[in-house]
């Protein structure tokens, strides 16, 4: 796996300016392996959804030192493109994901918080 430091360095040779630039973006994106340290982590992250995410967090463009202006997507682009080799979609990822019975269990929350929906109280003489 690489290192968002790595990916950093890549960014440099791409668009210029300094490691430092791009390290935030990059960070953010490799930011799940705190919660599960294998490649899994990227679920979270990398796919098309978590790029747009990096846009709304970091903001559509990214100024270099260099005084150069460019997209954050690029960036998102390049960092998934490197760990995966293509952009997947969320769907993508949810497909391999195995269901568990777990999942899927819910309670019917409706009847205990809607007044509407509460059955009437009968009265037993």
């Amino acid at each position: 796996m690489a290192h968002p430091y790595h990916h950093a360095l890549s960014s440099v040779k791409k668009w210029g300016g300094t490691a430092d630039d791009f390290m935030a973006v990059h960070s953010w994106f490799d930011a799940s392996k705190m919660l599960h340290a294998d490649f899994r982590h990227r679920a979270l992250r990398h796919h098309a959804e978590g790029i747009f995410m990096a846009e709304t967090i970091f903001g559509p463009t990214i100024a270099l030192s260099t005084g150069r202006i460019i997209p954050t997507r690029w960036v998102g682009e390049q960092h998934v493109r490197e760990d995966l080799g293509f952009i997947p979609s969320f769907s993508d990822w949810i497909k391999a994901i195995r269901p568990e019975p777990w999942m899927g269990r819910t309670e019917k929350l409706e009847p205990l918080v809607d007044p509407h929906l509460v059955s009437p109280v009968l009265e037993v003489r």
